[in-house]
């Protein structure tokens, strides 16, 4: 059974020996994260470029997602390095203090607007929530605050503000040199951290081109701002990460399991791509099993119809990242068999504005009600095998282009796998089935007998045009139109 579900796997150092990156692509990922948080363009070029050929030698496609480091609202550092914290004590985040000169009654921050953006009653998540701080007055540049869970805190953690408010611009200096970068690496995917509205991904989107990138754009979905006005995020963007780190610390754990769920379910609806990430597998940095809490989690998001699962830490730094693909890849597999998560009622009401995406609802009705085994999709742009994948089934849909770029993109959607395919200039319809029949005979996908569908545009080559639907039974020359 082919897994539906992809799998994203970050690299780092627990990745560059050449034959655990092979293992890891042997395992199955489909998409794997440069984070331009850690590491040298050097790195991350070298990295890729071990990834496409590898991937290349053994007959895969595997996609590349330049992660953007965003504003990073952090305190500064300690003169020892640490400071310990306990509960009552007052502490103070002082803008204007000396970075490098922290201790146990103040630090610096390199965020300097935070006094302006902190008020009496605030509450302050340091650590990731492991620290919490309650904002008793603000003087100054100083926000003076009560200490509510204590704990040891260290060098450059990081700020959060519990329900958001914090007002750092989404693309830093940084990231904007860091696009560049994506664009001469030809990444196929760049994400956007903490994006509060749908002008951050647009101006991404932009940024990006202008450097002559053509990739998607993944809009990370961290900031408590950015789910009051998602619809328009998810409109602007080609995927939505549900990045549950930072967003879990601002609306607070209980409900990040419900936010997750609205937002897988309305990003299937509006025909985006949607990944799950963080601490997905994270005991797997030390261990060689994950936990039963993480199989539960991996496993939920599959039934939910997340498109794709994310490795961080688990597969960049960790001592096992061959596991953990591993383990991901199995549970995904028997999420998979679960009947929630190969039906669909999606867009059964829906009135459609396009024939190509006409045809993409009709194909996946018709196989889901009819037998198919297989579903080749010629495309060039990749618009039509996407549509598809927002509807839960268990059918391969294979999308046969010419175009690299197309292979690479079409990674992360759920049920879609790239196939390297091209019609010569001129052929007839009749031929150009045989050979679509003739390439997934090749690849074992379909037997004699097996009924196909194949959508295609009249025009080949043109981008929008597929337009036709056909249902082959092969070894047969019967073909009926639709």
């Amino acid at each position: 059974m082919l897994r539906r579900t992809k799998i994203v796997a970050t690299l780092g150092p627990a990745t560059d020996d050449p034959k655990v990156l092979d293992e890891v692509i042997a395992a199955g990922v489909d998409v794997v994260r440069l984070n331009m948080s850690h590491g040298s363009y050097e790195e991350h070029e070298r990295r890729a470029e071990w990834v496409r050929n590898r991937a290349r030698a053994s007959g895969r496609q595997v996609g590349v997602l330049v992660d953007l480091q965003g504003p990073k609202i952090r305190i500064a550092r300690f003169t020892d390095g640490k400071v310990d914290l306990e509960v009552g004590d007052r502490f103070i985040l002082d803008t204007s203090w000396d970075p490098m000169n922290g201790n146990r009654e103040r630090v610096g921050s390199t965020y300097p607007t935070l006094h302006e953006e902190c008020s009496r009653g605030d509450t302050l998540l340091l650590n990731d929530g492991h620290i919490v701080l309650w904002v008793e007055e603000v003087e100054g540049t100083e926000v003076r605050c009560k200490v509510v869970i204590g704990g040891v805190l260290s060098n450059n953690k990081g700020i959060n503000k519990q329900g958001g408010g914090l007002s750092a611009p989404a693309l830093t200096d940084k990231d904007r040199e860091d696009i560049k970068f994506a664009a001469k690496l030809e990444a196929d995917y760049i994400a956007v951290s903490f994006v509060q509205k749908a002008e951050d991904v647009e101006l991404a989107r932009d940024l990006l081109r202008q450097a002559g990138g053509s990739g998607s754009v993944v809009s990370k979905i961290e900031r408590a701002e950015a789910l009051d006005c998602i619809e328009d995020i998810i409109d602007a963007s080609d995927v939505i990460m549900v990045a549950r780190g930072d967003l879990g610390v601002e609306i607070g754990d209980a409900e990040l399991p419900a936010v997750q769920k609205r937002l897988v379910h309305m990003a299937r609806t509006m025909n985006c791509v949607v990944i799950t990430a963080t601490q997905m597998m994270e005991s797997m940095i030390e261990n060689p099993i994950p936990t039963r809490a993480e199989v539960f989690d991996v496993a939920n998001a599959v039934i939910d119809g997340t498109d794709a699962v994310m490795l961080s830490a688990e597969s960049a730094a960790g001592k096992y990242p061959v596991k953990a693909v591993e383990a991901m890849d199995r549970v995904c597999r028997e999420a998979e068999k679960q009947s929630s998560a190969r039906r669909s009622d999606h867009r059964l009401h829906s009135v459609f504005g396009r024939i190509d995406e006409s045809i993409a609802m009709a194909t996946m009705y018709t196989a889901n009600h009819l037998g198919v085994t297989a579903i080749a999709c010629l495309t060039e742009s990749g618009s039509t095998p996407l549509w598809m994948s927002r509807i839960s089934s268990g059918i391969p849909i294979y999308a046969l282009t010419n175009h690299v770029g197309t292979r690479r993109k079409v990674t992360l959607f759920r049920g879609v796998y790239p196939v390297s395919f091209e019609l010569a200039a001129g052929i007839d319809s009749q031929q150009a089935n045989t050979e679509v029949i003739e390439e997934l005979q090749r690849r074992g996908a379909v037997r004699d007998d097996d009924l196909v569908i194949i959508t295609k545009g009249d025009l080949n080559g043109v981008a929008g045009g597929t337009n036709v639907m056909k249902i082959i039974r092969v070894g047969e020359h019967v073909i009926q139109d639709k």
